[in-house]
This record gives C-alpha cells, sequence and structure tokens, in this order.
C-alpha cells in the first residue's frame, strides 16, 4: 500500500473556494457527480489499490495451483473484493491522518481532504467502513490468517508508517512491510497458510520497492522538504544515499526474483526470462545513480522519472512472467 506509483501522478484538480474553506462535499452543478467520484477514487487511492487487488490475484492463483484447485472460482472474487475494500479503507485513514501535510504539498494538494472538498467525519467514516467491511468479508470468505494479515498490514501503514514519515527515514523500510502483503494475503486465502512460496512473492514486492520509491522521493524531494516529511533525498539532498540504497536493493532484486524457481514454482524458462529483466531494472537504477552528478539540474529530475516509468514496467512483466512460467510446468 505504501510505495505504489500513485504517488508519481499528481492531482490537479481545482477545488471551489467555498468548498476550501467550508471543507463540505460540493454543490450539485454540472459535472458534480464526475467531480464526486474522482474524489472518492483519490480519496481510496484506486491506482493504488488496484495494484494490491493485482498482485493478491497472482499470489491467489499460484497458491490455488499449488493446492490444484481451478483459480476462477467464487474464492478468487471474494478475497480481491475483501483486499481491495482493506487497501482502500486503509489508504482514506492515511489521507484523513496526513490531511495537513498532504495540503503543503503540490502533487497532493488537491487531493478531496487536503482541499477541504470532505470533512474529516466523511474520510475517516469512508475509510473505517471500507477497512470494517473488507476484513468482515475475508473472514467470511477466506479464513482468520488472511483478515490477521490484512488488518495487520492496515495497521502498519496507518498507525506506524504514516506517523514515522515526519519522524525518520526509517518509515521507507517499514512502510514496504505493508506494501508488499498483497500477494501473500492472496496466498494465504488459497492455502490457508504462510509457506516459503507465499513469502517468495511478498519478497518480490518488498525489494522491488526501493528503486521505486527513491525515484518518487527523488523526483518529489521538494514538495516532501516543505511538509516536514523525512525523506532520504531531503535529510541527504547529495542524492548519495538515495541512489546507494536503489542500487542495493536492484541487485538483490534479481536473486530475490528467482526465489520462485528456486521453490520449485516455475522451470528454468522463467529463471532465463527474469533475470533479464532483472539486469534492465538495474540498468536503469545504474543510470538513475549519475543524479549525484548535479543533483539540481534538470536531469536528473528526468533519470528519477525514467526509471520510476521503467520500475512500474518491471514489475507486472515480472509478475506476469512467473504466472504464465508457472502454468507451463504445471
Amino acid at each position: 500500500m505504501a510505495h505504489i506509483s500513485q504517488a508519481a501522478i499528481p492531482t490537479d484538480l481545482p477545488a471551489t473556494e467555498a468548498d476550501s474553506v467550508h471543507g463540505t462535499l460540493h454543490v450539485p452543478q454540472p459535472g458534480s457527480t464526475a467531480l464526486l467520484i474522482h474524489d472518492f477514487r483519490e480519496l481510496f487511492k484506486v491506482r493504488v489499490t488496484a495494484m494490491v487487488v493485482v498482485t493478491g490475484w497472482a499470489g491467489f492463483y499460484l497458491g490455488s495451483m499449488q493446492s490444484g484447485i481451478s483459480s476462477v472460482q467464487r474464492g478468487l472474487l471474494d478475497t480481491l473484493f475483501g483486499i481491495g475494500l482493506v487497501s482502500a479503507g486503509a489508504s482514506a485513514l492515511n489521507q484523513a491522518l496526513e490531511r495537513k501535510t498532504d495540503a503543503m504539498m503540490v502533487r497532493t494538494a488537491q487531493r478531496p481532504l487536503a482541499a477541504g472538498r470532505f470533512p474529516l467525519a466523511l474520510g475517516v467514516l469512508a475509510g473505517l467502513g471500507a477497512l470494517g467491511l473488507g476484513a468482515y468479508w475475508l473472514m467470511v470468505n477466506t479464513n482468520l490468517l488472511t483478515v490477521s494479515l490484512a488488518l495487520l498490514t492496515a495497521f502498519t501503514y496507518v498507525a506506524i508508517y504514516t506517523p514515522l514519515k515526519r519522524v525518520t527515514t526509517l518509515a521507507t523500510f517499514i512502510g514496504a512491510f505493508p506494501g508488499a502483503m498483497g500477494p501473500l494475503l492472496g496466498w494465504t486465502a488459497a492455502r490457508g497458510r504462510i509457506e516459503w512460496q507465499g513469502v517468495a512473492l511478498f519478497a518480490i514486492l518488498f525489494v522491488w520497492q526501493f528503486p521505486h520509491f527513491m525515484a518518487i522521493a527523488w523526483m518529489y524531494r521538494d514538495d516532501y522538504a516543505r511538509a516536514g516529511i523525512r525523506m532520504l533525498p531531503v535529510v541527504q539532498p547529495d542524492g548519495w544515499s538515495t541512489v546507494v540504497e536503489a542500487l542495493f536493493y536492484a541487485v538483490i532484486m534479481i536473486p530475490v526474483s528467482l526465489a520462485p524457481w528456486r521453490l520449485g514454482m516455475t522451470g528454468v524458462a522463467y529463471a532465463v526470462l527474469a533475470s533479464g529483466l532483472g539486469l534492465f531494472y538495474l540498468g536503469y537504477t545504474i543510470r538513475f545513480a549519475r543524479i549525484v552528478r548535479a543533483p539540481d539540474a534538470p536531469e536528473s529530475r528526468m533519470l528519477a522519472r525514467d526509471l520510476l516509468k521503467v520500475s512500474v514496467i518491471y514489475l507486472p512483466l515480472l509478475m506476469t512472467t512467473l504466472m504464465l512460467c508457472a502454468i507451463a510446468k504445471h
């Protein structure tokens, strides 16, 4: 939930002056329904939630294959619906806590709570409602382990990661845990237990986030500094620590991505393709390292944006390759 590329896409839909002052919902006007739908999409971070759901689907699919169960079953849809609701609820609560911080940053200032178009009570109620319904849905349709992990994920994201962002750069590391839980939730929903294969899927998402998020943090470091959020590019603006962290995780991404092959989930074709994709990701991270030459030059932002684009291409390609190769083996 924490580091998917929602942060990379600014929201620039303007709020009316009255809404900004009074914090009320929009008075019905031409186009107001579309604006309301847009605001709820922003509140629930639909793009982020969609990524969590997709990775949850991958985990459920691969877990079902291990059990010899068809992935096209009602349990899949119930699982993804529950995971999506929990993710959406956590996103809304995150924005409720960060509404003042969001208002200080250009890329987040027009979020509905930050801009005052939604009252705080609505954001909190929507978040708690989605979270509660998602947990209930998972309890009824999956198992206690999946519900517990989903609630732990939401708690870590909202109650630990969110406030720590203004305290320490370690918040990024902590936030990577809830950000990687999607496939493990899918796995436990299908299998009913934590297994090494599910942990391997979790590890792929966990490691992938760091080059991805270092690119985002570098691109928006001025925004983060304005809001007092302690990201590495803010605390150490020369770029060296940002580059080192991105490179470290891009390097270990290659062996981590091979874990499903080592665990017998796929054949050697996956190992070859995953290695190639990992080298591609690493190559762009090495290219990103050029930001240290001139941290304030416009080129540095371009390098970060290129790495961000590659990161959001790399992950779905890797997961698709994994699933296709797993099908071929079974």
